[in-house]
């Protein structure tokens, strides 16, 4: 770029090779690829929408090729890719030997529970739900008429509890778990056959997509470890793409990722040649087990110390990037500021001599980011400028690596060398850098905005027909973790999965997980008992999407024909028919109604013709194989065994042209198509509206984990956290999202466990109140009970009983420890008296007042830090929220109500001592509860922050002085009233 010009003018654009220096060379900017998109002013018109549907018959000798963007055949253009439409008739009349031969397989089983635990766990429920009722009932035809409004209350409360429980408890009714058969996806997908004579891969392409935010917040290398990660995974090259969104717009970022890429020439060949696990250099080389066991090649240890070095080396150079860029740019600055006060000395002395008017030139020139070849960086600014701010900056797209090409590369050997790579394929994966388009005045939806603009570059790019988001601190842990997910996706009724969740998995926790952020509960229990309904939730990282799901379109079934299918079940140009189970010829459609049709999907996908040409090439090549066995649709073997298309000017220009700020207008983008907009929580709102559809999804349990990030440990960050997810969850029970108003394709269970995660942050509000009427009880002398009679506790023994009992079951069909079933039982509270509570205000503020609801980023942990000697510095660190106001006034004020309830009673001449005993249970059940939330208080000295003590002192006395008031005013035979 030119100086003094703007940089939504000038795109410039540079290829970049998959072949480079050696390890360690200087970052070549030359070599960058950043393209600038149009403006609205001056956007080019759109292509024109051309679509060829070839007719092709399964008992044709040659079947096209399906690869990338593009599909072989002729369409009389080069310029576009070709949109070939296959189907395969397979019925009793007509058999294709070639698919006759192929044996039916499959890659999924499902791995049952025993059933003797699960007929005692549901047993148990139904014990459960019948004690409650018994119980309810006698608790409302006993009422404590000393105390009515304590009864009413404590009543009050435990109805909605049982209620809660019920929507908690009834999806769990049948728990499943499944296994994959990778050896299985790899005999019939890379294996020699009739119809792939070379063993060439036939799997589908997978575009990864990472995103980050905030450079400050997110630690770029942490980010680079996680790409780095992803690059070295067990899966074809070839198929594989990579893009790290950064909503930032962020040079150090950019930067990190491309030392990346060169530091990836090294990492991944070596860890495809010594097999290494996990992947994440930051994570295997601060293994604590011993490195070279079960290493027997003689040159591992020599190689190791080269790539180790080699990688601290490159952690040096990451974490000093922000410096580096600060100090490049002051100097690049420098010198424009000294251009700058030449240009108006000479402009002074012309006016001065010549008397002549000219325009006064700029005496301070802009504190620029600049990259280091010279020019301005186009993103985000460190000190924000116009058309450089965190809102407002034009789109970045960079090719770091290239498409790699079919065929393996095998690197160079023999003595002499630090990597001996003979034998060993050193192609990489493709790799892109994408920060889209921010402009005022524009919503950009924040994760869900960012997600769906690489939806839309990665479908002109690559097109893989299948897609896996990671958070940029969650890296590959299971290199075959990718294969596992295929297999749900390629197996006979595959075509039928939206997505596949895995459980997501944390580092850096303490051991007693004292907040519970390992979260097992939910992953283990909750999502596992989902995969025997209709599938788990989507909960926002760790899961493999197919394209066609996340495009909006309903599963198969329901475009299934007998007597003029399209060979696409989700592209509109198809008519709705009976379903069917055979197929018959394909028939295509010439008349008005094409172009009406065509009409809206431009509508939906917006003007790209590049966008809405690659739609049916994604659902082609997401199609399982067609056996002799299978119903549905499929593709043909060995169809995915051609060579992708490479990029050129005009491919990477649209991608550039749809990840623009002004793209979405008027489009379905959010509303139906991709990432789902107006929520917090855009996870499980995309998730909901698919299975909404009729999609399957399925959850994928892998040994080793297949994915491990990062979560916060510390109380105020963690409660920030859950606040969040709450906030969401307001949202959606009060938005269109809610499952009550789901269509009839929501299983009833799936129904009740989407309608429970709106529900849930209700139960705050129900939680607080009980949690005090223990003090209550105790100040008052009454207990929610008149008496303590023998009915009461034996229906409150079967109440509590049944539910250890249930909790016993489900660790042990789960896998989960009671440690850590109990730690969620006690953050549930804590949740429950803070995050929760506050959710709940927040989301009626804007149901009724329209007020906006933003969060900040939960800061992701850093190698390196202040403290490397103590991992769990964080745990102890004291951070002051209002979220603790509420958890503390209960500790304090149940403290008191015990120490004076004991005094009064052993000082009373008529003692009631059951009361006493009922309401010190009682208080002494919530404390316990409260028991991580009090240790969180102390921090590592075990000393309380002052302001804790006098923000819930002040809130206990007010509240003790309240009900003072009321007492006295009950005792004086008048009536408390608020003037």
């Amino acid at each position: 770029m030119m100086d003094g010009e703007s940089p939504l003018r000038h795109p410039r654009i540079s290829h970049v090779s998959n072949s480079g220096s050696d390890f360690g060379s200087s970052s070549d900017y030359n070599k960058y690829l950043v393209q600038i998109p149009p403006t609205p002013d001056n956007n080019p018109g759109p292509a024109s929408l051309s679509i060829v549907l070839l007719e092709i018959d399964s008992n044709q000798e040659s079947v096209p090729s399906v690869s990338g963007d593009i599909v072989s055949g002729s369409s009389g253009k080069d310029n576009e890719p070709d949109l070939t439409d296959v189907r395969i008739n397979v019925g009793e009349e007509e058999e294709d030997d070639t698919l006759l031969s192929k044996i039916s397989y499959s890659l999924t089983r499902v791995v049952k529970i025993s059933p003797i635990i699960i007929a005692l766990y549901r047993i148990l429920i139904v014990v459960r739900v019948v004690s409650l009722a018994l119980f309810l009932f006698w608790r409302i035809r006993n009422p404590n008429n000393k105390a009515l409004w304590l009864w009413l209350l404590s009543v009050i409360c435990e109805l909605w509890f049982a209620f809660s429980w019920l929507l908690d408890q009834i999806p769990k009714l049948f728990p499943v778990n499944h296994a994959t058969d990778i050896e299985a996806l790899k005999a019939t997908f890379e294996t020699p056959n009739p119809d792939n004579p070379t063993g060439k891969s036939d799997l589908p392409g997978i575009d990864v997509f990472v995103s980050t935010a905030d450079a400050e917040k997110e630690p770029p290398l942490v980010t680079a470890n996680t790409i780095l990660s992803i690059l070295s995974v067990d899966y074809p090259v070839e198929k594989l793409s990579v893009y790290i969104s950064d909503d930032g717009g962020s040079l150090v970022t950019f930067e990190a990722i491309a030392e990346a890429a060169s530091f990836a020439k090294i990492w991944v060949p070596f860890c495809r040649k010594h097999k290494i696990e996990p992947r994440n250099p930051e994570s295997y080389f601060g293994l604590k087990r011993d490195p070279y066991k079960d290493k027997v090649r003689h040159d591992f240890v020599r190689e190791r110390r080269y790539v180790k070095r080699a990688y601290d080396e490159f952690k040096v150079r990451v974490n000093a990037l922000p410096h580096s860029i600060r100090r490049r740019s002051d100097a690049f600055n420098s010198k424009e500021e000294i251009k700058a006060l030449e240009k108006w000395k000479h402009w002074k002395v012309k006016v001065e001599e010549d008397q002549i008017k000219e325009p006064r030139p700029a005496l301070v020139a802009p504190k620029a980011t600049w990259m280091s070849d010279g020019t301005h960086w186009p993103g985000t600014w460190a000190v924000s400028g116009p058309h450089h701010s965190r809102g407002d900056h034009a789109s970045v797209i960079q090719v770091l690596l290239d498409p790699p090409g079919d065929e393996p590369v095998e690197g160079k050997g023999g003595e002499g060398r630090a990597l001996d790579l003979e034998g060993v394929d050193i192609r990489l994966p493709m790799l892109v850098y994408v920060s889209r388009e921010k402009r005022p005045g524009y919503d950009h939806n924040k994760k869900a905005g960012a997600m769906n603009a690489l939806v839309r570059a990665s479908a002109i790019m690559s097109n893989g027909p299948f897609i896996l988001n990671l958070d940029c601190d969650h890296y590959v842990y299971n290199s075959r973790a990718f294969r596992d997910g295929i297999c749900f996706m390629m197996d006979h009724d595959g075509d039928r999965v939206s997505y596949v969740q895995f459980p997501q998995r944390f580092e850096g926790i303490d051991p007693s997980d004292r907040y519970a952020n390992k979260n097992t509960v939910f992953f283990d229990i909750n999502l596992r008992a989902l995969d025997g309904i209709q599938g788990p939730m989507y909960v926002g990282t760790g899961c493999l999407f197919r394209r066609t799901a996340l495009y909006g379109f309903n599963p198969p079934d329901v475009f299934v024909v007998e007597e003029e299918p399209s060979g696409s079940y989700c592209f509109p140009l198809i008519k709705k028919r009976s379903p069917a189970t055979v197929a018959s010829e394909p028939e295509y459609y010439t008349d008005e109604e094409d172009r009406f049709d065509i009409g809206l999907i431009r509508k939906q996908f917006g003007s790209s013709s590049m966008l809405v040409n690659s739609v049916k090439v994604a659902e082609f090549e997401g199609r399982p194989l067609a056996t002799v066995h299978s119903s549905r649709l499929g593709r043909p073997p060995g169809s995915l065994t051609g060579s992708r298309k490479p990029l050129d000017f005009a491919t990477v220009n649209e991608a550039v042209n749809v990840i623009s700020c002004w793209y979405e207008d008027k489009t379905e983008w959010g509303f139906n198509v991709g990432w789902i907009y107006g929520s917090v929580t855009e996870d499980v709102v995309t998730g909901f509206r698919m299975h909404e559809k009729g999609w399957r999804s399925f959850y994928c349990v892998t040994e080793p984990d297949a994915f491990r990030g990062s979560a916060p440990i510390n109380l105020t960050d963690r409660l920030h956290q859950v606040l969040r997810w709450a906030t969401g969850s307001v949202e959606i029970f009060f938005s269109r999202n809610n499952a009550i108003f789901a269509g009839p394709k929501l299983k009833l269970l799936q129904r009740i466990a989407y309608l429970n995660v709106g529900i849930y942050p209700f139960t705050s509000i129900f939680i607080l109140t009980y949690c005090f009427l223990p003090p209550l009880s105790l100040f008052s002398g009454h207990f929610v009970v008149e008496t303590l009679t023998g009915s009461f506790l034996i229906y409150l023994l079967i109440i509590t009983l049944s539910l250890c009992g249930l909790a016993v079951l489900e660790v042990k069909w789960s896998g989960i420890s009671l440690e850590e079933w109990w730690r969620n039982e006690q953050f549930w509270l804590i949740g429950g008296t803070s995050a929760h509570l506050v959710a709940v205000l927040q989301g009626i503020l804007k149901v009724i007042a329209g007020v906006e609801i933003s969060f900040t980023l939960t800061s992701k942990s850093s190698t390196g830090g202040d403290d490397e000697d103590d991992e769990f510095a964080d745990l102890y660190l004291f951070k002051w929220t209002a979220l603790m106001i509420p958890p503390l006034t209960i500790i304090i004020l149940n403290i008191v109500a015990i120490l004076f309830a004991v005094c009064r009673t052993v000082f009373s001449a008529n003692p009631q001592w059951s009361n006493l005993l009922g309401g010190t249970f009682f208080a002494s059940w919530v404390l316990l509860h409260m028991y991580p939330f009090a240790k969180g208080l102390m921090g590592r000295g075990g000393k309380t922050p002052t302001v804790v003590y006098v923000w819930s002192g002040l809130i206990a006395i007010c509240l003790s002085l309240l009900y003072i008031t009321i007492k006295n005013s009950e005792i004086d035979g008048g009536s408390f009233m608020l003037v």
